[in-house]
């Protein structure tokens, strides 16, 4: 009987790994892709910024708009722009600064957002923070500001990560941090780089993580094994997507999976910035592969699900900007759920976010000083 109980777990691990195999054999490369100059969109600029990083709407249509030297705006859909007040000093340069912003779940009754940035402290730590927004005759400001979350160990160079998304219930609250160009730490399960994290909403730890019993880094770990980290969004289907920049080819749009590892730096199916080959996907089946990736890169930026009533034909797509490629790339999903690209439009300038307003139109930040914020409607038919 026990023979024969280890001959089915046998069999069963065989038909796992070809299973796995078999999916990673699927990756889609859409590196190649040409970029179209006709739109279906019209394109205008609303305001301009220095280096804006990230957008976050405001219920009433109101957007909070980072800058990554260190400044965070309260911007009308008309581009009246007022700088926050009482925002933590950060430390910008190359790829760090003030990054990612989020608005709670709860905003409306709390007035509390999130966001994440690199502090002077600890050799240049990623931190998330969240303080409320807080309004008074034409001025805003943040107040009770917290850090929830430090990077441990401190340190490290750019690829930040810090990118937030919140899942549907509102409880909990995802946090990409990038490996710091320190690629075998995101392999190490006590370091907080190259991972991604799921916290409670005051940056606790959550009592059903894939590890909460192990305590530390390994207990807020969600997955492990990523590199550059700049996109994370749930679809609407619940599922939850990140994508991530490869070395010289390879990045990546992975599905995520509690406690699975996404390979970096062991595969990837891009090549070191020498030439040097990484071993692909599809020689570790052990390793979760990318649904799409880009070969060469297109360098993504931004992930937003399009769900809004002005671009009905995009419904269920993802929308993802792209800094090398200086394009909007959507993303389109078959039947079954399978992601590739489906169109790929040149917008002149490397973009850094996406977002959607409450009323459908699309927004993008240009990574530039100055970089434009940009609202794109449909063209007249």
């Amino acid at each position: 009987m026990a023979r024969r109980k280890a001959g089915l777990l046998f069999t069963a691990l065989i038909s796992a790994l070809i299973a796995h195999g078999a999916a990673q054999a699927q990756s889609i490369n859409a590196g190649k892709r040409p970029a179209s100059a006709k739109t279906p969109f019209a394109v205008e600029a609303i305001a301009r910024f220095d280096t804006p990083w990230a957008i976050a709407f405001l219920p009433d249509g109101r957007m909070l708009v980072t800058e990554k030297p260190g400044r965070i705006f309260l911007v009308g859909q008309d581009g009246r722009k007022v700088k926050l007040a009482k925002v933590p000093e950060v430390a910008a340069s190359g790829q760090n600064g003030m990054l990612d912003i989020a608005v709670a779940p709860d905003f409306s009754t709390s007035s509390t957002i999130y966001f994440t940035s690199v502090e002077p402290a600890g050799g240049g730590r990623l931190v998330l923070s969240r303080a409320r927004l807080r309004e008074d005759g034409g001025n805003a400001s943040l107040a009770d500001t917290e850090v929830i979350w430090r990077q441990r160990p401190g340190g490290g160079g750019g690829q930040p990560g810090g990118i937030i998304a919140f899942d549907a219930q509102g409880k909990h609250l995802f946090l990409t941090v990038g490996d710091r160009m320190r690629p075998a730490s995101a392999q190490d399960p006590d370091q907080a780089r190259g991972k991604l994290l799921r916290l409670t909403l005051d940056g606790g730890t959550p009592s059903d993580n894939p590890h909460a019993a192990e305590g530390g880094i390994r207990a807020e770990t969600w997955t492990a094994g990523h590199r550059n980290p700049y996109g994370l969004a749930f679809a609407p289907d619940g599922r939850l997507w990140l994508h991530e920049m490869g070395p010289r080819g390879g990045d990546e749009l992975n599905l995520i999976e509690p406690g699975r590892n996404y390979g970096w730096p062991l595969v990837s199916n891009g090549d070191e910035y020498s030439g040097a080959p990484i071993p692909d996907h599809d020689t570790r089946p052990e390793f979760a592969a990318p649904a799409v990736y880009w070969t060469p890169v297109i360098a993504p930026a931004g992930l937003a699900f399009y769900e809004g009533p002005m671009f009905a034909q995009w419904r269920g797509s993802a929308l993802i900007g792209g800094l090398a490629a200086r394009a909007l790339v959507r993303i389109g999903f078959d039947a079954n759920g399978r992601p590739d690209e489906a169109e790929r439009w040149k917008m002149g300038a490397r973009i850094r976010d996406v977002a959607i307003a409450p009323d459908g139109a699309v927004w993008l930040v240009e990574d530039a000083n100055p970089g434009r914020l940009l609202r794109l409607t449909p063209k007249a038919p």
